[in-house]
């Protein structure tokens, strides 16, 4: 065997082992996300049993605003766990932040399946419950710009889009897993036995499903050399207000258009589809299913598309579509089911290359001393602007205007904020240089 023989089968062996190590922390990222956003996401599709038991009132849909207030107080919280866990990632390496946020929401979500009613408690039961979903928020706040800074370390540049799309689909599918969940214990309980005990069984659940992915994400290598921490920033936090000032702006700006748009199919259209148009809760459950899940299996192709193209051009045809398309699919919805499903589809499509370019792109915004920080914050500013309020603001729309159609002016709005966004970033997609900082190409 000649020296260049051997040059080249040492060099397959690194390519193949890199590719492993790209895989795997896919996977980990992939795979606890999905867990969290399962555990999250729940209360959302709960919340029209939830909300006549914790927030009992003559008026069935102000008890359903309250309730969905509750979900977007969950929100308020996730910068400031974005803050904590960003310094953990930052400061000690990503490993020890994703295993923290993985157990934060294990702990939050089977306590909620726990929960006593106000019948049993009183009012110490909604307290109970809005601390819980603060605990939840919290650790959200920490998974997501986590998990899209681990896999984008773990990555060569050419497979960024590929491997990043794991991130939005371990979250979006987790959103289709609890409408799965939810779907199944609503066909197989009476609507009795389901406000009785039949919706805490989706919340138990994630106790086995937390322990699971805690042993994936034990499996993976840490992307961040904890030696280079007494170079860091001591507050990762101060570090991007003060260097990076621009790169959070648009980050926020981003991720506001893009979880602004999402969260309307992910948590607001099933309350559309049953309380406004008027379909069946568990038909409603396995459409929500079938358009959510259908998204997040997509997410791979339009990481691949991505990877192509450049992540803004895929951004732009995303916000493009939601622009077009978001008021006259909601406006045939009404004519069947399976036209609704169909319209349903549609929209969340668009959200597969907003999602993937999103997620692939907020680290290559930030340098790599404060990216867990700076991808989290932003995140997470954006979300609160208009992710969590989605729904609430949705169903206040249509409360307001008489028009139930009105949420797809707030979707077509938030996507032109993110075409503006998008125009900000220069070239093609973010580049990141040899020591690890990210930069504009």
């Amino acid at each position: 065997m000649t020296t260049q023989d051997v040059g080249d089968r040492s060099s397959r062996i690194a390519v193949d082992r890199g590719h492993r190590k790209s895989r795997r922390a896919a996977l980990a990222g992939g795979v606890g996300t999905l867990i969290e956003y399962y555990d999250f996401s729940l209360y959302g599709y709960m919340a029209v049993v939830i909300a006549p038991m914790f927030f009992p009132s003559d008026d069935p849909m102000t008890s359903l605003l309250s309730a969905l207030a509750v979900f977007g107080t969950a929100y308020l919280i996730r910068p400031l766990g974005g803050i904590v866990f960003g310094h953990i990632g930052d400061r000690f390496g990503r490993k020890k932040a994703l295993m923290a946020t993985l157990i934060c929401m294990g702990v939050g979500s089977t306590a909620m399946g726990l929960l006593p009613t106000p019948a049993q408690i009183g009012i110490w039961a909604t307290v109970l419950l809005v601390l819980i979903r603060v605990i939840q928020g919290f650790s959200a706040g920490g998974e997501v710009g986590g998990s899209a800074t681990f896999i984008s370390e773990s990555t060569p540049p050419h497979l960024k889009a590929t491997y990043g799309s794991f991130t939005p689909l371990g979250s979006t599918g987790g959103f289709a897993l609890a409408a799965a969940v939810a779907g199944i214990v609503s066909a197989l309980t009476t609507g009795v036995q389901m406000e009785s005990w039949g919706w805490r069984i989706p919340f138990l659940l994630a106790l086995p499903l937390t322990l699971f992915c805690l042993w994936v994400r034990t499996r993976v290598s840490e992307t961040h050399d904890v030696s280079e921490s007494s170079d860091a920033p001591h507050s990762p936090v101060g570090s991007v207000f003060r260097r990076q000032p621009r790169a959070l702006l648009q980050a926020t700006a981003i991720s506001a258009a893009v979880n602004g748009t999402a969260y309307i199919g992910l948590t607001y259209m099933a309350i559309h589809l049953s309380k406004q148009l008027g379909y069946d809760t568990s038909p409603v459950y396995w459409v929500t299913t079938l358009a959510i899940g259908i998204a997040a299996l997509s997410m791979p192709l339009g990481g691949l598309l991505g990877d192509r193209i450049g992540l803004t051009r895929l951004m732009t045809l995303g916000f493009a579509g939601f622009v077009v398309l978001t008021y006259p699919m909601m406006g045939i919805m009404q004519h069947s089911l399976f036209i609704a499903a169909v319209a349903f589809i549609v929209i969340m499509m668009n959200s597969v290359a907003t999602q993937v370019g999103a997620y692939t792109l907020l680290p290559q915004l930030f340098d790599k001393r404060s990216r867990y920080t700076g991808v989290a914050m932003g995140w997470n500013l954006g979300v609160i602007i208009a992710g969590g309020s989605a729904p609430f603001f949705a169903v206040w729309l249509v409360e307001q205007t008489g028009n139930i159609l009105a949420p797809s002016f707030f979707v077509i709005a938030l996507a032109l904020v993110g075409l503006l966004a998008v125009t900000t970033i220069r070239g093609r997609h973010t580049t990141e240089t040899a020591d690890g900082s990210g930069g504009a190409g």
